[in-house]
């Protein structure tokens, strides 16, 4: 008895170029991606403000930015416990900073005028700064995150 089924000829080689043409073929067109991805501009690079707490008043350096991420390194420098306090379009607070003490506060600051206080009823000259227009997409740029 037979067993019936797809016959194969034998693939000749007319049918391996044919096969392998094929298959190249079909490897370029998957490899090719969609031209109409969309692609979103990164947000603009954080920067590094400085402020103070003390001697006499609070102190941010520099005093005129573009709105974007910001961080923010306190040092409290007075003698008492003081917090570091944002207030304008967004508000920020950094909690109680020990005398000599250093830290961070990380915030997406929008366009408009802030005033930096200090907390804790020390008694510092409180301070303004300006936050402008949205700095530029860190797009493209080298060994930025």
């Amino acid at each position: 008895m037979r067993a019936r089924g797809l016959a194969r000829k034998p693939v000749g080689r007319r049918g391996a170029i044919i096969a392998g043409i094929v298959s190249v073929a079909t490897l370029a067109l998957a490899g090719c991606g969609s031209s109409s991805f969309p692609n979103k501009p990164r947000a603009a690079a954080p920067i590094e403000v400085t402020a103070s707490l003390g001697p006499r008043s609070v102190k941010v350096s520099p005093v005129e930015f573009g709105a974007g991420i910001v961080n923010f390194t306190v040092a409290n420098l007075s003698s008492n416990p003081a917090s570091f306090q944002l207030s304008g379009p967004t508000s920020a607070d950094s909690g109680q900073i020990e005398p000599s003490a250093v830290t961070t506060i990380t915030k997406n600051l929008k366009t408009g005028s802030y005033q930096a206080t200090a907390g804790g009823g020390t008694g510092l000259r409180p301070t303004t700064f300006k936050v402008g227009p949205e700095r530029r997409s860190s797009q493209n740029k080298l060994l930025l995150p």
